[in-house]
């Protein structure tokens, strides 16, 4: 890694990355006992969602997909919600819990170019940022919207170094998701994956430059 481009510039992957998904368990509490299951649900189908889109060219932003798949994930389970019920759920997703390892994270990384570059729209990057306390720790809060199709794309992620000026081999990107890791890797970013739950790296042909367990282990000065 010696010969490597140093590092002028880091993306972090908002949602299972520096926001907690799974946090809107609490308001799943009035429509199901078991709002884990709910909540798993309307990750997988909000996820695979993105991935149909772009592959059938009919791309709608994050806030409608996250809808859809919580509206699928109501209905397969068997669940009664109200459209009030909906809404409070989708409420939910502007002020996700911020994973405690993000602030301790960025404030050692300050004075570096600092980013976001996620899936959400702007609206909910703005408030999941805004309600988190983060806002003054990046330079840059990209949404895929700007390209209408969604991560793994290419396209998705050329948002980061058409907009900060800096290549992709210089800028590390950072993720918990290991499909995004692979992605992101493919498009030619370097790559650290905060694997918080040792999960078991997905088989793409391409590997991270970083593992990590935490986002207070990401380097400061860049990868050795």
């Amino acid at each position: 890694m010696s010969d490597a481009p140093r590092i002028r510039g880091y993306l972090f992957d908002a949602y299972g990355t520096l926001f907690d998904v799974h946090s809107v368990v609490e308001a799943g509490r009035t429509i199901t006992g078991d709002p884990v299951a709910l909540s798993m649900l309307w990750r997988q189908k909000q996820l695979e969602y993105t991935w149909l889109r772009s592959l059938m060219g009919r791309y709608e932003d994050f806030w409608a997909v996250t809808e859809a798949a919580l509206r699928h994930a109501i209905r397969r389970l068997g669940l009664t919600a109200s459209d009030a019920d909906v809404t409070r759920l989708m409420d939910a997703y502007l002020s996700l819990a911020c994973f405690p390892d993000a602030r301790e994270a960025l404030d050692r990384l300050r004075g570096q170019r600092l980013g976001i570059l996620s899936n959400g729209s702007p609206k909910m990057l703005a408030a999941a940022v805004a309600s988190s306390g983060l806002g003054d720790c990046f330079d840059a809060v990209l949404s895929v919207d700007r390209a209408k199709i969604f991560k793994p794309s290419p396209r998705a992620y050329a948002i980061g170094p058409d907009t900060l000026g800096i290549p992709a081999g210089e800028l590390l990107f950072i993720s918990s998701n290991g499909w995004d890791v692979a992605g992101a890797k493919a498009f030619g970013y370097r790559v650290a994956w905060c694997n918080r739950m040792n999960a078991a790296a997905e088989e793409l042909g391409v590997s991270a430059d970083l593992v990590i367990r935490s986002l207070a282990e990401l380097p400061r000065e860049g990868l050795a």
